[in-house]
């Protein structure tokens, strides 16, 4: 995809504690990306997740991940995490997550991810909140 392609972006500036031993970002801290971009573009959403829960019973559980590695980030660099929902199903949402060079607009990681939405007494999934739906397709109008 085209960075084009993307309606919200969220910074990060690498920390030599994301780093491993060859001075490139650790792959498993690239979930911890993903997971922080998504939640901020929750947050863009003005959407709140403690008000889901509280409210509903339910909250999201990721169950499934997939990442392609392009490029190496290392200590100090700057990048950019691209988020966008790809489909919202009745109770699950995909999203698409890109991480960007800041420097070279160079793609350093693609990946995916699924989130059902759960009730959490019974551990079984719910539909999705109509109002999260309308936020995510007024930002999403694709979908």
């Amino acid at each position: 995809m085209a960075k084009s392609d993307y309606h919200f972006f969220f910074p990060f500036r690498i920390r030599y504690a994301e780093t491993d031993a060859q001075g490139i970002v650790f792959y498993g801290n690239y979930l911890t990306f993903f997971d922080t971009a998504i939640y901020e573009y929750f947050r863009a959403l003005a959407f709140d997740f403690e008000s889901h829960v509280e409210n509903t019973g339910a909250d999201f559980h990721t169950v499934h991940v997939s990442m392609d590695f392009h490029a190496p980030a290392r200590f100090d660099d700057q990048i950019e995490a691209s988020v966008r929902t790809r489909e919202i199903g009745r109770t699950s949402l995909t999203f698409d997550v890109e991480i960007f060079s800041c420097d070279h607009s160079e793609t350093l990681v693609k990946g995916s991810l699924v989130w059902v939405n759960t009730d959490q007494s019974s551990r079984r999934s719910v539909p999705l909140p109509e109002d999260l739906v309308g936020r995510i397709r007024t930002l999403e109008p694709s979908l």
